[in-house]
């Protein structure tokens, strides 16, 4: 009998307009943050994408910089060392970024058919498919680079103590020339006061 009237008493509270009411209001406030814990969740992974894009682009940067210092210290010390060229400071510029050439998956098809109507006539139909997916590593879901392109250099200027005399400004001239692989109307050789 007992538990019998605790399941009419329950029956009594669930069709109690104050305990619907009040499970409404528990309801929806659960609804509403829940709304709000999820616009919350987009902004921060918003957030997160847009700190990621930056850093990246800061990386290309320090690369490029980076690159162009180990070329003029490379250059310095190599230039330092000509007869004559006393204290050498060099200046890279570079043109382009470096280029990365990732590693894909491609894959082509061809098909050919030839058909022949009922007058006698031959038609010949081909078809092309070919489809390029990019191969990643890791769980990280970075790309797989293949080949890497340095920058161009864009031009050198050297400043050297010796390059009044012009046989020490030439083997300087030729030196930038051959070590970097670039034209002579990128170097500049100047002398230093």
């Amino acid at each position: 009998m007992e538990f019998n009237f605790k399941i009419k008493e329950l029956l009594q509270k669930i069709t109690n307009k104050k305990y619907i009411n009040k499970l409404l209001i528990i309801l929806i406030v659960g609804i509403m943050l829940l709304i709000t814990s999820s616009i919350f969740k987009q902004d921060k992974e918003k957030e997160t994408i847009k700190k990621n894009n930056n850093i990246k682009e800061k990386k290309e940067e320090n690369y490029m910089e980076d690159y162009a210092y180990e070329l003029e210290k490379k250059l310095e010390k190599i230039l330092g060392q000509i007869k004559g060229a006393g204290k050498v400071n060099v200046m890279v510029t570079l043109d382009e970024t470096t280029e990365k050439i990732p590693a894909v998956n491609k894959t082509e098809n061809q098909e050919k058919t030839n058909e022949e109507d009922s007058q006698g006539g031959v038609r010949e139909i081909k078809r092309e498919d070919s489809s390029v997916q990019v191969v990643t590593k890791g769980n990280d879901g970075s790309i797989l680079v293949l080949k890497e392109i340095k920058p161009k250099v864009k031009g050198v200027i050297v400043v050297a103590e010796g390059a009044y005399d012009i046989e020490v400004k030439e083997q300087l001239y030729e030196a930038v020339k051959t070590a970097l692989g670039i034209s002579g109307n990128k170097v500049e050789v100047y002398s230093s006061n």
